[in-house]
């Protein structure tokens, strides 16, 4: 079901990136640092999906809560002339990875299981196969 939704936002988002103007370059580091706060929150969502603990008010809180935060630090570094972005995009891309390896060992594990259970089904069957000989 969140994979479904996950491919209609990317639909959904090209889309209206076709059809609307450029950014400029202005907002753009703005933007960025939001779309890195969001995708992080999506990451996070995934994961606590495949561990049975997600919750829909913590996910779009964190969603918007990330973004304008990581925005509003982009507005404040460029006030005092100070690159704070920086420590935004560190803790966000660190917390992206560390749920992407989340999300990676869960599909090994489960693959590994299912490779089990194969073996184990045509070893019985050439069991089955050796007895009936």
């Amino acid at each position: 079901m969140i994979f479904i939704a996950i491919i209609l936002g990317c639909v959904i988002g090209a889309i209206i990136g076709v059809n609307m103007p450029m950014i400029s370059y202005t907002y753009s580091g703005y933007l960025a640092i939001a779309i890195i706060a969001a995708l992080d929150s999506v990451f996070g969502g995934i994961a606590s999906t495949l561990k049975k603990n997600f919750d829909l008010k913590i996910f779009v809180s964190g969603f918007f809560g990330n973004a304008i935060l990581a925005m509003l630090l982009t507005y404040l570094g460029q006030k005092l002339n100070v690159d704070i972005y920086l420590a935004a995009i560190v803790v966000f891309v660190g917390r992206m990875f560390n749920n992407l390896g989340i999300i990676r060992r869960y599909y090994i594990e489960r693959w590994g299981k299912n490779k089990e259970n194969v073996d184990k089904k045509e070893t019985k069957k050439e069991e089955k196969v050796i007895a009936k000989e």
